[in-house]
């Protein structure tokens, strides 16, 4: 079957799950309609293929949108915060050690795989990491598909369950005008960031490319467009149907004990996560439902979306999760090895 059949193919999936969604009046329809519907053709033997640069141009818009966020006052206010911020990063590396003792308990995975795979942090990353230190590389990429996936559809629908919407502390409102020629120009100086952050092999750099632009010049007073709406579910939908096209027909086949048991500690680290964000809103001055996705175990782009369509401060959130993964990704490889010198693990 041509690639291109298929491409097409995959993309009216994604778009039906999303206008689906939409009518239902799920959370996060353009995303999460995107991902479960692409998620359950593929694993049912859909020949539907995701285009290899949706998932960038997804990140694009999530990473540009952001930046519209953060004005003098809204760095200044992730600066005041700054001690949450790095009791985020210390609360990950805690999650990943909880995670570490599940997989190597009770699904018997080796030391190195069950580190890797429990590791809060980017999948590309993590898989690159368990290679150069000898774990199965396979392994960690279901296990950080399956966590990406678990923590993106089940944080919306518990939000909603909870009454968690509107504009909350840490958020505030982004440049809304269109201007087509300043669009232009953000689109042209953003992606050349992205492109150069992916030259030097910089984690998520369609995410962080674009927001390190797009926010040093907010940050100086110079708006050049915001982004309409219709972008951002475009943006939203590439990112579904990207996570989506991840889950294959034999993925639950693979290694069915691993994956039950890393379900079941993603649960866990979920249920952690509302219970120490909570902690950490009695020590500040910073909304709940923003802690809650600040320090739950997701990916950047996907914490970041959430937060920015549940008007759920969207800055501050980014701010944590970006933390959190320079935290786990200059960390992980040598808190590993000296835990397995202590362990004496060869």
């Amino acid at each position: 079957m041509a690639i291109w059949f298929r491409i097409a193919f995959g993309f009216g999936v994604a778009l039906i799950g999303a206008l689906v969604a939409t009518w239902l009046s799920m959370p996060l329809p353009w995303m999460l309609g995107a991902l479960i519907l692409t998620a359950a053709t593929k694993m049912a033997g859909s020949p539907g293929a995701c285009l290899p640069l949706a998932r960038n141009a997804g990140q694009w818009v999530i990473g540009a949108s952001l930046g519209l966020y953060f004005t003098p006052a809204m760095v200044y206010l992730i600066g005041s915060n700054a001690l949450f911020i790095v009791m985020g990063m210390v609360f990950a590396l805690v999650l990943c050690g909880i995670g570490t003792f599940m997989l190597t308990r009770f699904a018997g995975t080796d030391l190195r795989t069950a580190w890797f795979a429990s590791a809060v942090g980017g999948a590309s990353e993590m898989t690159g990491l368990a290679e150069r230190y000898g774990a199965r590389p396979d392994l960690v990429a279901s296990a950080h598909g399956l966590r990406v996936l678990m923590v993106v559809v089940i944080i919306p629908f518990a939000f909603e369950a909870l009454g968690f919407s509107g504009e909350q502390s840490g958020s505030l409102l982004r440049p809304d005008f269109l201007n087509l020629p300043g669009l232009a120009l953000l689109v042209l100086l953003s992606s050349a960031a992205g492109f150069i952050f992916q030259v030097l092999r910089l984690p998520n750099p369609w995410v962080l490319g674009p927001l390190l632009v797009v926010a040093v010049l907010t940050y100086n007073d110079i708006i050049l467009s915001g982004l309409p709406v219709q972008i951002s579910n475009l943006g939203q939908l590439c990112i579904g149907w990207a996570l989506g096209d991840k889950f294959g027909p034999d993925f639950f086949r693979r290694a069915p004990r691993y994956l039950g048991v890393a379900a079941i500690s993603n649960l866990l680290n979920l249920v952690l996560a509302f219970g120490f964000a909570y902690g950490l809103y009695r020590l500040s001055d910073i909304a709940y439902p923003t802690l809650v996705l600040s320090v739950s175990p997701g990916g950047i782009a996907e914490m970041a979306i959430t937060a920015k369509v549940l008007q759920l401060g969207a800055p501050l959130v980014t701010s944590f999760q970006v933390a959190r993964m320079v935290c786990v990704l200059v960390l992980t490889g040598p808190l590993y090895t000296r835990i397995a010198r202590w362990l004496k693990v060869p």
